[in-house]
């Protein structure tokens, strides 16, 4: 299908411009000030009075994760549906294999697993364990295109390392891959002893997650990796970031030269503490790890996004039902982490950033499209609007009013963290390898089909 968008703003991370793109064969194949229609074009789209760019990246979702609870409730069609409506056309999920298990066999069920996406996906694999044959499965891994590599500091228990084991990894990934170490820091041990005294203690409410989980546990892990992967000269990529004293590590590091990346989370800049406060049925769908922080924290995050502090917005989407939070109403370590927002992450980006003048339409780009893109391997083919690359495009549209609500969300869930919060900014069109997905409030293309990328 030969495609043509006319008179729109073109919006990448060095700037905008108006400029008229011609997509042919899934590809963008021009960009010119005027394309005429010529007679192949099948269908031309006025994009008069809004921006033009390229497909959202989201690199941190939790699509189908087993939990004692549950999994959570999204699976790849349903979360990739709502992804698609927020104008998301790539996710980046997880491999975390069982313990004993291979890597390499569980990469093959998890790519199974996610055949029933609509838009296109990837993964970071998890290394849950250091035996004799890890080494050997990280580089065959990295061999059949996959780039990042997931590590917990937390979850010892079951899929985290410990000091040993990571620096291990850390070392393969440096001098055997071009890969990255993408790490949950939180300093495992010592949440474990925080959550069983307050359980001991017959402190249970929501309340005790978040203070099972200070600050430092964060900041304090953030710091130990960043000295594990100066030894190793290991890249990094640190997942939702929380605190300005992760963020004060992380700059620092970015200034001695280390090659740190970080990502922060659309609730940790829109959300603070509070939320911990209230009724179990109201602070339960907050209960997330991290958890929320306060207010001076979630203004550093902000300040840290234009300053390149922070390379990325994943959402470390991982909804659930409010039956399987119920699960945890007497014993806060039963309720299941996580919250959605695969389907928001643009809105409210753009939102509370750009229509706040926190950030720029470009450093917007960025930090949903490019460096994610760029980091994991999927730049240029994805990111970009550019000749040769996919299509993958959102026609957004700057002045659409909206109100999230668990009633029309698209996520598998029946709440929503970002209930009632109204939002300026949406997709018109969602364009994914060059077929027109979504038109407005409606997917417009039933046959719609995800690619399994890998990583370049």
């Amino acid at each position: 299908m030969a495609l043509l968008i006319k008179n729109g703003t073109i919006a990448t991370e060095e700037s905008h411009y108006k400029a008229d793109i011609l997509v042919e064969d899934g590809k963008i194949s021009s960009i010119s000030k005027n394309i005429d229609k010529h007679s192949s074009v099948e269908k031309v789209i006025n994009a008069e009075g809004s921006y033009i760019f390229p497909g959202f990246i989201d690199p941190h979702v939790h699509m189908s994760l087993p939990t004692p609870a549950g999994n959570s409730s999204d699976d790849f069609y349903t979360g990739s549906r709502a992804a698609l409506f927020g104008g998301t056309t790539t996710i980046i999920d997880f491999v975390t294999p069982n313990r004993g298990q291979s890597i390499l066999e569980a990469l093959e069920l998890r790519k199974k697993e996610a055949e029933d996406s609509i838009i296109d996906y990837s993964f970071h694999v998890s290394p849950v364990e250091f035996n004799e044959t890890t080494a050997e499965e990280i580089i065959k891994c990295h061999d059949l295109g996959v780039k990042s590599f997931k590590i917990y500091m937390a979850y010892k228990d079951n899929i985290g390392l410990n000091d040993e084991e990571l620096m291990k990894v850390l070392e393969v990934i440096s001098g055997k891959t071009t890969g990255i170490a993408t790490v949950h820091c939180e300093l495992g041990d010592e949440v474990e002893k925080l959550r069983e005294t307050f359980a001991s203690e017959g402190k249970t409410q929501p309340l005790y997650h978040a203070l099972s989980r200070p600050a430092r546990t964060e900041s304090e892990a953030v710091k130990k990796l960043i000295q594990m992967a100066e030894k190793t000269d290991c890249p990094i990529y640190i997942v939702h970031v929380s605190t300005s004293k992760s963020v004060e590590h992380i700059r620092a590091a970015q200034n001695e030269g280390l090659e740190v990346y970080a990502e922060t989370c659309p609730h940790y800049l829109i959300f603070d503490s509070t939320k911990y406060g209230g009724l179990f049925v109201d602070s339960a769908p907050y209960v997330m790890s991290p958890p929320l922080r306060k207010k001076q924290d979630l203004q550093e995050l902000w300040r840290a996004l234009p300053e390149d502090v922070i390379q990325a917005i994943g959402t470390d989407h991982c909804p659930f039902m409010f039956a399987q939070k119920k699960t945890g109403e007497k014993d806060f370590r039963k309720i299941p982490n996580g919250c959605g927002g695969v389907e928001h992450r643009p809105a409210l980006l753009f939102t509370y950033g750009v229509k706040n003048n926190k950030i720029t339409i470009e450093k917007f780009i960025d930090l949903l499209s490019v460096m994610p893109a760029k980091i994991f391997g999927l730049h240029p083919a994805k990111g970009a609007i550019a000749e040769g690359s996919d299509a993958d495009i959102v026609i957004w549209n700057p002045d659409k009013k909206s109100t999230i609500s668990a009633s029309k969300h698209h996520q598998n869930s029946d709440i929503n963290i970002y209930e009632n919060i109204k939002t300026v900014g949406a997709p018109e069109y969602v364009i994914k390898n060059g077929e027109i997905a979504l038109k407005g409030k409606k997917i417009v293309n039933k046959t719609l089909k995800g690619r399994y990328l890998i990583s370049v």
